[in-house]
């Protein structure tokens, strides 16, 4: 089991990780997930003694890893796929790792063998591509067949196989009752492999607890609804009928309604009554992405913003045609992606609720402005009368 506990570490002013303290059990896969810069790579490396905390400490079974006799038989690491001498071909890299803990050398063709680079074995590493080396990587966590394992970003240039390759094999490691411990940012990997999460952002713990729980304290289901966009009134009278119910309605951007507090079958009936046509009534449940974004949105050091620019210049279309007619929907508090927030706030209704967060104002693109026409060219001025022409009968004494 590895244990954190007020783990804090700095670098001069900056505070890269601030009084963090989780455990992370045998016989599960446990997610560690964060914005970039939150401070996992930083937690990692402590907890693997490459950086000494602040204050606080960090062990495993009991122990710091420094203190660990024989480490790499009983933890194993991938952090840096990189990490490797390039003149090496893959099984020397992993037979001088193996001499050095005392592995036998059979063992190197055992992991060369379970992430499939036998074939390649021999070659140096120089030449592999990022996925290879992300195998190779693996391989070496491998090496020592630990009951601790920690993973950084382990598919990142893997291929769809090699993902749900390590997908099965990171399961398979934690049914065998070892502590699997990954960061990644792919919500939708992680979703599929981890059983626990534990999110910080800014160097500070944010959620420690299973999936379900986190999606479910972090979301909210809602309906998408649908009326025919030919009959902007029936949506307008859907949207009024539902909020008086105590539903709580916002608008997506192609037109659809997403209704919260309300169940899918009380939707169907208000609407039936109310004598308006749905063309659509789905259901949506939360992912972990939807959650996830929600949570951290607060804890976002580096925020992309909105090109200017983009989509000012409009081709023609070379067809000729005009473009079609659309639809007027009329305008509902748009919400972003995620799930809606939890009642007590109706946009549709009003006003919100006291203790609601405001939502921050969307940003305006600019319309586009055609050039100017350029000015008609200015009329040439009328030439000049030619001079008269010289008396050439006269000679030039008498001129």
């Amino acid at each position: 089991m590895i244990e954190a506990v007020g783990l804090t570490k700095r670098y001069g002013a900056k505070t890269a990780v601030y009084n963090l303290s989780f455990q992370v059990r045998p016989g599960t896969v446990t997610g560690f997930l964060g914005p970039n810069g939150s401070g996992k790579s930083t937690t990692m490396r402590m907890i693997l003694g490459l950086d000494r905390p602040t204050s606080g400490h960090v062990t495993i079974g009991g122990h710091p890893y420094r203190q660990l006799p024989n480490a790499p038989r009983q933890v194993g690491a991938l952090l840096d796929a990189k990490a490797v001498h390039g003149g090496r071909s893959a099984r020397s890299h992993l037979l001088s790792l193996a001499q050095l803990a005392g592995i036998p050398a059979r063992r190197v063709d055992e992991v060369l063998g379970v992430v499939g680079l036998q074939d390649v074995a021999r070659k140096r590493s120089s030449g592999f591509s990022l996925g290879m080396g992300q195998r190779l990587g693996i391989a070496a966590a491998l090496l020592g067949d630990p009951q601790v394992l920690l993973f950084d970003e382990p598919v990142n240039g893997l291929d769809p196989e090699g993902i749900l390759w390590v997908r099965n094999l990171m399961k398979a490691l934690a049914a065998e009752g070892r502590t699997v411990f990954v960061s990644s940012h792919l919500m939708s990997e992680m979703a599929l492999t981890a059983e626990h999460l534990i999110v910080i952002g800014r160097g500070q713990l944010m959620a420690d607890m299973s999936v379900k729980d986190f999606i479910s304290a972090n979301s909210a289901d809602f309906a998408r609804v649908r009326t025919p966009q030919t009959e902007p009134a029936q949506r307008e009278k859907l949207m009024g009928v539902l909020a008086e119910a105590g539903g709580q309605v916002m608008s997506e951007p192609d037109g659809a309604l997403r209704v919260a507090g309300l169940p899918l079958p009380r939707i169907s009936d208000l609407a039936h009554d109310a004598d308006v046509r749905l063309w659509e009534l789905s259901p949506h449940q939360a992912s972990l992405e939807e959650a996830y974004m929600r949570l951290t949105q607060g804890a976002v050091d580096y925020r992309s913003t909105t090109d200017q620019r983009a989509g000012l210049m409009q081709q023609p279309d070379p067809m000729g045609y005009a473009p079609a007619q659309q639809v007027v929907v009329p305008e509902v508090p748009q919400q972003g992606w995620y799930a809606p927030p939890p009642p007590g706030q109706n946009p549709y209704a009003g006003a919100p609720q006291p203790g609601a967060q405001p939502q921050p104002p969307q940003q305006q693109q600019r319309p586009y402005q055609a050039p100017p026409a350029a000015a008609p060219p200015a009329p040439a001025a009328p030439p000049a009368p030619a001079a008269a022409p010289a008396d050439l009968s006269k000679s030039e004494d008498a001129r």
